[in-house]
């Protein structure tokens, strides 16, 4: 068995498949195989044998966007193989279709004995995940019905329902049981004189809650056509830099991935959305964070993704204290997920408010679309919302009572409720994590945005200068405790954070890049910040690292702390354009589009801190999503920060 795998990503729903097209449902590195749906696996086999045995690859999947192979029974120079197989793969929306061309390679007729072994075993994510977790599940029920052009899987567990009806044309001649539990689709293809025959197979998921008329179409191409379609309407009216060609397309790959990782969910009034998921395989949901910072990079060229992104996180606003999900009035979605453990409690990622960030940055997204878009209906609407978070970032957030924005470890979630959300993430530049609660340096820059950007709104919008006037000075108050509390003289350069008594944590972090970002430092500490960022302990040559090097706690092959992460340097660009270091912007900007040059155009969620003048090549990191929503955008917040050159 290969160790690759390919991943089709499209509407909420991905297929992790291997170089031949099969699924046998083990993982391949960070990736299970199968087909997912709301976190959910409906399809756990999908095996192909001819003549009972497993064909050979003679091509294997080369692009991941299309998966397309050819397979042959095995053979030799004497006895050439008798007939070639031709496989092809899409997903759509809930959905999963293969097309299968058989082609004779004899002047004489030939009969193919066709077998795919399907199963569909409902695991949740979760329960697939390296972390060694167990969970159990009481009273399931696992059946299978025998249809007249294939078979569907049924699962059950209390009021849970989950379905994967698997159908194919010709239908099959028989459905045989294997003795695990899954089934056996076969056929036997008589072959004219070099002739071809063709299966279509056709998977429809229908996961608990799933409401939505689903259809599967009718081939890969019609699938392809689909996302094509949707992939031209989020390049529609984009000036692309004509005189930066590997920008330029960055930007058109960033889009197409765009295009795919749009999800459902629904506004305050039930209307129906498309938002920005996180990333595949492990995120192909709603993640607070991630769709903002994804929406804020594509603003000025795509408005929608932002507008449904605020409607979607202002329709799952926290309006009560639930101290297993960590909401408190106002706060902002954090994670939504839909599958069974979430559902039944077992993880408590149902809604998840485990974010110190996501409720400052719906702000700063709210106040920068109707800057950009001059849409004053939406402000009003969502008037009540904004007001409910400025609320939460001054009571329970800590504004108010600390000073600044504050989190604490949450036991059954995230340790660490920044972006930087890795145990350990936070910590000092000797590696020691601070204990009790955590002010994060990032999220105060955005606190402090999120505070003029909404006072905005008040005084021009929703006609309150009172209100106005009150986030004004807060965040003038938050900016003069900033630079006061945080920064560092001896190292020029702001802390990592504060701990519980107020000490300074004193890692030298990419996190100071998006206080330039949101503007709280001063024009001297900002531009010294800027530069000392392009030194050659945080500056790999393909990014900033998270965490600059030479530290005792730098580790180039960590999350964060010490990778570099294409979302994050995107916001550095922006910081560093707004403070007028325009040469060290472009500097950044083009180490990352020459990481994505040599990544067929496409930023990965993250890549490695080694350095390029030891490594002519970008790095892996080794368990980073492979399709992300922040990396997709990154490319358009640097044709943002610096244009086409």
């Amino acid at each position: 068995m290969t160790d690759r795998h390919h991943l089709l990503v499209h509407g909420g729903t991905f297929a992790a498949v291997d170089d031949s097209g099969n699924i046998s449902g083990v993982r391949h590195g960070g990736s299970p195989e199968g087909m997912f749906v709301r976190d959910g696996r409906h399809l756990s086999r999908w095996q192909l044998t001819v003549d009972g045995a497993v064909p050979e690859t003679l091509a294997p999947v080369a692009d991941a966007d299309r998966v397309r192979c050819v397979l042959v029974p095995r053979g030799s120079r004497q006895e050439p193989p008798a007939y070639t197989l031709f496989r092809e793969q899409a997903v759509g929306d809930g959905s999963f279709v293969e097309s299968l061309r058989v082609t004779g390679n004899r002047p004489a007729a030939t009969t193919v004995h066709l077998a795919v072994t399907v199963d569909a075993d409902f695991a949740d994510q979760f329960e697939l995940r390296a972390d060694h977790r167990t969970y159990a599940k009481t009273g399931t029920v696992r059946s299978r019905q025998i249809l007249d052009d294939g078979v569907e899987f049924a699962y059950r567990r209390g009021e849970w329902r989950s379905t994967t009806t698997v159908t194919a044309e010709p239908a099959p001649h028989a459905v045989e049981e294997t003795g695990t539990g899954a089934r056996r689709l076969v056929w036997a293809l008589d072959l004219p004189p070099h002739g071809t025959t063709e299966l279509t197979l056709r998977v429809l998921a229908r996961p608990h809650g799933e409401k939505r008329a689903l259809r599967v179409p009718r081939s890969p191409a019609a699938l392809r056509e689909r996302l094509q379609a949707r992939e031209s309407e989020f390049a529609h009216g984009v000036a692309f830099p004509t005189g930066w060609p590997e920008l330029a397309a960055a930007c058109v790959r960033g889009l197409a991935d765009l295009a795919a990782l749009q999800v459902p969910a629904r506004g305050p009034d039930g209307e129906e959305l498309s938002v920005p998921a996180a990333g595949a395989p492990w995120f192909l949901a709603l993640l607070g964070r991630d769709s903002l910072l994804t929406s804020l990079f594509t603003l000025p060229y795509r408005p929608g993704p932002a507008a449904a992104t605020l409607l979607a996180l202002a329709a799952a606003q926290a309006t009560g204290v639930r101290a297993e999900s960590v909401a408190q009035p106002g706060k902002i979605v954090h994670e939504v997920r839909h599958g069974e453990l979430a559902h039944f409690g077992q993880v408590p990622f149902g809604r998840y408010y485990g974010s110190v960030d996501a409720t400052p940055l719906f702000l700063v997204l709210l106040g920068s679309y109707v800057e950009q878009t001059g849409d004053t209906d939406t402000a009003r609407r969502l008037q009540p919302h904004a007001r409910a978070a400025v609320g939460w970032m001054l009571d329970h957030g800590g504004l108010t009572s600390r000073g600044y924005l504050v989190y604490r470890a949450d036991r059954g979630g995230l340790a660490n409720q920044n972006w930087k959300d890795s145990p350990g993430a936070i910590c000092s530049a000797d590696g020691t994590r601070p204990s009790g609660p955590v002010m994060a340096a990032g999220a105060q820059g955005y606190a402090y945005d999120a505070l003029r950007r909404t006072a905005q709104l008040a005084r021009t919008v929703w006609q309150d200068a009172v209100y106005a006037t009150l986030l004004e000075q807060a965040a003038a108050d938050l900016r003069d405790r900033f630079q006061r509390d945080f920064w560092m003289r001896e190292h020029s350069f702001p802390a990592l954070a504060l701990d519980g008594e107020g000490r300074q944590v004193d890692a030298l972090a990419s996190d100071a890049g998006h206080l330039l970002w949101s503007g709280l430092l001063d024009k001297e500490y900002g531009e010294a910040v800027g530069r000392r960022l392009l030194e050659p302990d945080f500056f790999s040559g393909w990014g900033v690292r998270t965490l600059a090097a030479g530290q005792p706690a730098y580790h180039p092959l960590s999350y964060h702390r010490g990778s570099v992460w294409p979302h994050d340097n995107a916001l550095i660009v922006l910081g560093l354009a707004r403070y007028g270091l325009h040469d060290e912007a472009r500097t950044v900007a083009h180490a990352l589009v020459d990481a994505a040059t040599a990544t067929g155009h496409r930023l990965p969620e993250a890549l490695a801190g080694y350095g390029r003048d030891t490594h002519a090549e970008p790095v892996p990191y080794p368990h980073a999503c492979e399709r992300e929503s922040r990396s997709a955008a990154a490319p358009l917040a640097l044709l943002t920060a610096v244009g086409g050159g």
